[in-house]
């Protein structure tokens, strides 16, 4: 599957290595959702730039996404 537009916060290999990583990705998304989800991509960032690569590492960027997925989801609830 690709996505469209790519992202650009995280490189092809880095997805390859870490499917995670893309979903993460806010480009596609209306500027409220962007907003609301681009500060735990960048916290993904930092932790793919700071932390080995390591099962521990995948459990962080996985709580991460939950966080990120429930933050968006409050926030969609609210606007109705």
């Amino acid at each position: 599957m690709t996505l469209h537009p790519a992202p650009q916060e995280f490189t092809p290999e880095e997805i390859q290595q870490d499917h995670i990583l893309q979903f993460f990705h806010y480009a596609h998304l209306p500027e409220a959702l962007r907003n609301r989800s681009k500060p735990f991509c960048d916290l993904a960032r930092q932790i793919i730039d700071a932390t080995p690569r390591n099962p521990e590492r995948t459990v962080s960027l996985r709580k991460l996404l939950e966080a990120k997925d429930a933050n968006v989801r409050a926030f969609v609830a609210a606007s109705k």
